[in-house]
């Protein structure tokens, strides 16, 4: 015989119930089945209100009205498939069942109180009623059905409303009833009767144990618990969007996900199962056709280490310590003990090995409870400072590990911790049970949604995310937006999902959790009402528990980059174009630093010397190796290149510039690129790369707009004005030509310190060819000369920046998946 249990959810109106009925038939079919039967959803939850409102005297009818309108619908939506007998029959039962909720109602309300015995009578009619319409419409499908009374059957011990069964006594029952007298047998779950045949109730979850329990003493072939879901999956998928759904669960394994948190099973379920070996199916009423997952002790085929992840929330750890703590025997057994005898349950425990203190975590509704019991033991020991004062520290979680082939791969624990760490979550306290079945690390709960994601990410092949906010959506900003919207189908392969969650200019910013549309972004932040505020925008993205947030700054603004300090202490990377955060003071530059290290982020700004070049990158890796920069000379500006080409071929420097700034290569004032202030902040990133500690005014800058010049005024008023200088450059460029050189801006670094001028260089020099906007750096070292070391691209333009950008961004990932491999 199987054995079959469906939930509130399943049975909440007729659809739903027709679709349990039919599940039921399907399996009548192939074999003789029991049912088991919730309450329809919201009947228990109306039932417990209804006894609460009747005992502080308030109208219960109303509520009673509410139950009662549940059991109409249902009962007629059925009645088209049932006669009219069934119908009659069902109605009287209903009338019966409403009666009998009238009178214990009345008495409670003009009593003011409920004995325990009482409400476990109430509570279980929703069960009754559900039951006895199973049974009509497994009549009306031909097969012969009945009903187990569980208060007559089920042997009951404990408290009225949280009894347990006696599994044992139970079966001796069941072997003297006739099974073979129905082919479909129904039972109202959450249901038992205690040693004098009252009815008692079986708890949270009561129904599914009540399944389990009849699996138990009916030797059923199976168990099969039908839910609103597939089965059980590796993690909550309401915090992870993508957790997976797990084929087979052992009986430890289950228990271990059930303790720790897994809604679709109850760790009273898993008991009676695993003691009597009964395989127990966890499936989907809405989707039937899928296989569930399957608790049993069959051998694993699924090649998982780690099965699950979960969590138990609303906990408080209490610290016993002291120096009375220390060589006392029975210190841990008091303090268990007292615990215990409080009636107060210990969720985890640890002790440090110095035996100077023990902790231990209960249900944070219990603390008050098992502080005042420690109290009363410890009273002397805390009077004569033997014991320091009991500490609790509340708003706790605990987060574990689950698996049974943990105990034969190494490194899951330091796996598990590096991927904590890499969350910037703080851990409290960890335990492993001698099974090393589990691992378990008490943290914060307002981090418990980092922890969990990232260790799905570390231990599941999953989609690992980057979640960007993008502060500045000009050209480099609406490039990279562009450039993200293209890749994602290709990441996506990769297993890498860019998630823009954030869009800000100087006045307005669009946040979105789940990402911004790519496709419509410019209308969707065009319509965004919410103003700019970056320090509102970091508290948003710490709500949402990000797991990679990433900050691009594809802005020019100081007051944007004098906040890095601030973001990164909020947990997001940076990814900067912007070259003011690196050319501050030196005390600011250092700071970067320290903090990017502390917070565990990356600082990175490959852009803001070579646009897509990978020129950071490369002097890194050369100054890693051992190298040493002995000088510099480079073309740092991809305006000035191409300008300066336009030079060579007889343009004016008035009609070089125009051109460059129609082709978006210059900043909008062009004066910006001119004055040679953009170069020497690039050459002082460099200086400080290698190790110099320089300020920007120590760098010499040589402008390329004559002394004589005067450049003031409008951006118009200085393009109007600028034909003025075309004759000085001119005649450096016939002076040049005339020893067989050509004008290059180029930045230097040597012996002499760093500069940025317009030089002459000869055929033989690396940056004789560069022109048309793209950079060479060519740097020579201890290993390479007297041949430099060569960079040379594009280095002006939108797209090339972004993509740096881009690249910057991905590299973040790498960091992420580095620490937490």
């Amino acid at each position: 015989m199987k054995v079959m249990k469906f939930g509130g959810t399943s049975l909440a109106n007729w659809q739903r119930f027709r679709a349990a009925a039919d599940i039921v038939v399907q399996s009548a079919k192939n074999e003789s089945t029991a049912v088991v039967l919730s309450a329809p959803a919201t009947v228990t939850n109306g039932l417990i209100e209804m006894v609460n409102v009747a005992v502080d005297g308030g109208d219960y009818q109303s509520v009673l009205a509410k139950v009662e309108q549940v059991f109409n619908a249902l009962y007629g939506d059925a009645a088209s498939v049932l006669s009219a007998a069934q119908n009659e029959y069902l109605a009287n039962k209903l009338q019966q069942q409403l009666q009998f909720w009238r009178n214990k109602l009345a008495g409670m309300s003009l009593l003011n109180e409920c004995p325990e015995g009482v409400e476990a009578a109430v509570l279980v009619g929703g069960e009754k009623l559900s039951s006895a319409l199973m049974v009509e419409v497994m009549k009306a499908e031909n097969y012969s059905a009945d009903l187990f009374e569980p208060e007559s059957l089920l042997v009951g011990y404990g408290p009225c409303l949280e009894s347990a069964v006696d599994i044992e006594a139970s079966k001796l029952r069941f072997n003297q009833l006739d099974l073979a007298a129905a082919h479909v047998w129904v039972m109202p779950g959450f249901t038992a009767g205690d040693s004098d045949g009252k009815i008692v109730t079986l708890g949270r979850n009561g129904s599914d144990y009540s399944a389990a329990v009849l699996s138990a003493c009916l030797q059923a072939s199976c168990c099969e618990i039908w839910t609103d879901v597939d089965g059980v999956y590796n993690t909550d998928p309401r915090v992870v969007s993508d957790a997976k759904l797990l084929s087979q669960l052992s009986y430890q394994e289950a228990m271990e996900v059930s303790y720790f948190g897994a809604k679709v099973l109850h760790p009273k379920t898993v008991v009676p199962i695993a003691q009597y070996h009964i395989p127990c199916y966890i499936r989907n009423t809405l989707n039937p056709e899928a296989v569930g997952t399957l608790v049993s002790n069959a051998p694993d085929e699924t090649g998982l280490n780690v099965k699950a992840i979960s969590n138990l929330d609303d906990q408080t750890m209490f610290d016993v310590s002291g120096p009375g703590m220390k060589g006392m025997v029975g210190m841990a057994s008091r303090t268990l003990g007292a615990i215990s005898r409080s009636g107060v349950s210990v969720s985890l425990i640890t002790q440090s090995s110095s035996e100077y203190s023990i902790s231990f975590c209960v249900a944070t509704e219990d603390a008050i409870k098992a502080k005042y019991a420690l109290e009363q033991e410890f009273e002397l020991e805390l009077k004569s400072e033997l014991l320091e004062p009991i500490e609790m520290r509340h708003q706790l979680a605990i987060v574990s590990l689950i698996g049974d082939g943990m105990r034969t791969h190494q490194g899951v624990a330091a796996k598990f911790f590096q991927a904590l760490a890499q969350a910037t979550v703080n851990i409290v306290a960890i335990a492993q049970g001698s099974s090393e079945r589990s691992i378990s690390a008490v943290v914060e709960q307002r981090k418990t949604k980092h922890a969990i994601s990232a260790c799905h990410q570390s231990f599941f092949d999953v989609q690992h995310y980057l979640d960007v906010f993008l502060v500045g959506c000009g050209n480099v900003g609406a490039g990279l937006l562009e450039q993200i919207k293209q890749q994602c189908e290709m990441l996506k392969e990769q297993h890498i999902v860019v998630r823009v969650c954030g869009i800000a200019n100087s006045k307005q910013m669009l946040l979105d959790a789940q990402g911004i549309d790519l496709a419509r972004w410019q209308g969707l932040f065009a319509d965004s009402e919410q103003a700019a505020d970056i320090e509102a925008m970091l508290l948003w993205a710490k709500d949402q528990q990000l797991l990679n947030p990433v900050f691009v700054d594809c802005t020019s603004s100081e007051h944007v980059s004098d906040q890095y300090l601030a973001i990164m202490n909020a947990g997001l990377h940076v990814v900067t174009p912007n070259k003011k955060a690196n050319t501050r003071d030196m005390d600011y530059y250092r700071s970067l630093r320290q903090t990017a290290l502390k917070q565990r982020r990356q600082f990175l700004y490959e852009t803001t010397v070579g646009a897509g070049l990978p020129v950071i990158d490369n002097l890194k890796k050369l100054l890693f190796a051992g190298d040493k920069l002995l000088r510099f000379n480079g073309i740092l500006s991809g305006s000035l290149s191409y300008i300066f080409g336009m030079l060579d071929e007889g343009m004016t420097l008035s009609q070089a510039t125009s051109i460059a700034r129609d082709k978006c290569f210059t900043e909008p004032d062009p004066r910006d690129d001119l004055s040679g202030m953009d170069v020497a902040r690039k050459v002082l990133i460099l200086a400080r790369e290698v190790g110099m500690e320089l300020e920007l005014s120590d760098i010499h800058v040589e402008s390329v707009l004559p002394s004589t010049f005067d450049a003031a005024g409008d951006v118009e008023t200085f393009m109007s004005n600028l034909p003025n200088a075309d004759a000085v450059i001119a005649a450096r460029i016939e002076a040049a030509k005339a020893t067989g050189k050509v004008l290059r801006y180029v930045g230097q670094i040597d012996d002499e310190g760093c500069k940025v001028k317009i030089a002459e260089v000869d055929a033989r020099d690396p940056l004789y060819s560069v022109k048309g906007g793209e950079n060479a750096l060519a740097f020579y070292s201890r290993y390479y000369q007297p041949i430099p070391f060569v960079l040379r691209g594009y280095g002006a333009g939108t797209d090339v920046t972004a993509a740096g950008a881009f690249a910057d961004i991905l590299r973040t990932l790498n960091w992420t998946r580095e620490v937490g491999a």
